[in-house]
C-alpha cells in the first residue's frame, strides 16, 4: 500500500464553486480530485485528503485565524500520517487575498518553506523526489470573492514560473495546473466538477510515473 498525503486548501477539501455566501457546499469525495486520483490508482494506493478552506502557505491570517497557516500544521500532519510514500502539495491561492498584499514571488517563498519542511521531516519512505508541487490555476476576480481577491488575478498568473524554478532546485516533481484546468467562472477561486476530474487523473498519472523503481 502506497500512502499519499494531499495537502492543500479548499480545492483539496473539495469546495464547490460558491454562487453566494449562504451556499457553501462540498463535493462528494468521488467528485473531488483526490478521490478521482484514488479511483484511478486503485486499491494499492491510499490518498489522504488534508484540505482546509482558506489555508495559506505560511501566513497567520489575522482575520480568519492563525490556524490557517499551512506551515503551522504541516509537520504534525506529516508525522501523524507517517510513513508516507508521496506528498502532493497545492497551496498559494489564498495568499493572494487583498489583505495580505503579497506578490507572486512572496507566495513562492512560502511554497519553498513548505517544501523544506517536508524534506526535513524525514517522513517520506520514497525519498524527496516523491514530492509533487502543484501550482494552482490562476484565480479570477468574479463573484462573491471579487473584493477579497482584488488584484489577485494578475498576481496569480505570475506564480507558475517561480514554482517551476523552485521545484527544479529542490528536485521535486512539478505540475502547472493552469495548463490543464481553470478556476470556475462562478466564484473565480474553486474548481468545477469537470476540472476536478482532469486534475485528479493527471495527478494519478504523475504519481504512477514517479513511483516506478
Amino acid at each position: 500500500m502506497k500512502n499519499v498525503l494531499c495537502f492543500g486548501d479548499s480545492n483539496t477539501w473539495g469546495a464547490q464553486p460558491v454562487p453566494s455566501w449562504d451556499q457553501i457546499k462540498r463535493f462528494e469525495l468521488s467528485q473531488n480530485w483526490t478521490g478521482i486520483a484514488q479511483q484511478k490508482l486503485g486499491a494499492d494506493w491510499n490518498l489522504i485528503t488534508e484540505g482546509l478552506p482558506s489555508r495559506t502557505t505560511v501566513i497567520e491570517d489575522i482575520v480568519d485565524g492563525a490556524h490557517f497557516s499551512g506551515i503551522s500544521y504541516l509537520k504534525p500532519c506529516l508525522l501523524s500520517h507517517t510513513p508516507l510514500d508521496h506528498v502532493v502539495l497545492m497551496l498559494g491561492t489564498n495568499d493572494f487575498k487583498r489583505r495580505f498584499n503579497l506578490v507572486a514571488e512572496d507566495v513562492a517563498v512560502g511554497i519553498t518553506r513548505l517544501i523544506k519542511e517536508i524534506k526535513n521531516s524525514d517522513t517520506l519512505a520514497g525519498g524527496h523526489s516523491n514530492i509533487l508541487v502543484i501550482c494552482p490555476p490562476p484565480l479570477k476576480v468574479v463573484g462573491v470573492f471579487s473584493t477579497m481577491f482584488e488584484g489577485g488575478d494578475i498576481k496569480s498568473q505570475q506564480l507558475a514560473p517561480y514554482i517551476k524554478e523552485i521545484a527544479a532546485a529542490h528536485g521535486v516533481s512539478y505540475l502547472n495546473a493552469g495548463e490543464i484546468i481553470q478556476s470556475s467562472d462562478t466564484d473565480g477561486i474553486h474548481l468545477d466538477a469537470d476540472q476536478h476530474k482532469i486534475l485528479g487523473e493527471k495527478v494519478a498519472e504523475i504519481l504512477t510515473e514517479t513511483s516506478q523503481p
